[in-house]
């Protein structure tokens, strides 16, 4: 035996509650793939990366290499199917491969549809490959209840999130695929004052609304440096006055001041805003 090689040992569990498995055993099958589905509850559709990875894995198709799908029996009009998990990709390019009749895949169970996105969770969570944007669709589709409210406030807030960031229609008013600064913020702030900070940048009819946007709008209605010199309605009637000026305002901004450029991009809307309110008040 070489000498770097060594059996397989568990770790310590001290201080774990090791989880009994809630469902069976997963079972493994010799399936054709072109029997295999896909549900768009909580698969993404093949974008153009992905159909340039599924040609590599045709050109390249070696079983060393092969990840068998991880599939789910489900019902469809009356009859039984096994949906795809996992794999897609994988399966797609066994199926467009002559040289593949079938596939090994694991099976495991998840019967519904919520089941079946909460698994594909589970598989993707950690990967690279699978965007946050996929990943909220699959929690929605799994009744998550964090994924839902952001959802309701995105909804009353007038903003739309997108399913994939190839989805942007014209000037991509009022639609947002910062998904990861929209939880922050329901996190931090609770879903009514989230709502009110993102109806200012749908207010404005900006989009699409980034990150950057979103934290400087939190940053004038919460900091009590800002927010009690202005009201929602100022800061809207701010980011519409200088349009995309102010990105390039605050750009120079952040570079000149070091900081972060979503503050520079706060105190730009701001001085806009201050601006504004004194003319007024002098007219008054």
């Amino acid at each position: 035996m070489q000498e770097n090689i060594r059996p397989l040992a568990p770790v310590g569990i001290s201080g774990l509650e090791p989880q009994a498995p809630p469902t069976g055993m997963p079972i493994f099958e010799l399936i054709k793939p072109t029997d295999l589905y896909v549900d768009p509850a909580y698969q993404r559709n093949i974008s153009e990366k992905g159909a340039r990875q599924i040609r590599r894995i045709i050109e390249g198709f070696d079983w060393v290499k092969f990840k068998p799908p991880i599939c789910a029996y489900s019902q469809c009009d009356g009859q039984t199917i096994l949906k795809v998990l996992d794999g897609q990709h994988t399966a797609i390019a066994a199926a467009s491969n002559p040289h593949i009749d079938k596939i090994p895949v694991m099976i495991v169970e998840a019967e519904s549809t919520v089941a079946q996105a909460r698994a594909f969770i589970g598989q993707n969570t950690d990967r690279l490959g699978v965007t946050t944007l996929q990943l909220h669709q699959a929690a929605l589709a799994a009744a998550d209840e964090d994924a839902q409210t952001l959802e309701l406030v995105c909804t009353r807030a007038g903003v739309k999130v997108l399913k994939t960031t190839n989805a942007y229609t014209g000037t991509g008013s009022r639609q947002t695929i910062a998904i990861k600064q929209i939880e922050a913020l329901v996190s931090r702030r609770g879903p009514k004052l989230a709502r009110e900070i993102l109806e200012v940048l749908a207010s404005a009819e900006r989009g699409p609304l980034t990150a950057p946007q979103i934290k400087a709008v939190e940053l004038l209605l919460t900091d009590e440096e800002y927010c009690d010199k202005i009201t929602p309605e100022d800061l809207t009637d701010a980011i519409i006055d200088l349009l995309f000026t102010a990105e390039d305002e605050a750009k120079l901004f952040a570079a000149t001041h070091k900081v972060p450029f979503w503050r520079a991009l706060g105190i730009t809307w701001f001085r806009k805003c201050k601006k504004r309110r004194a003319i007024v008040k002098q007219a008054a």
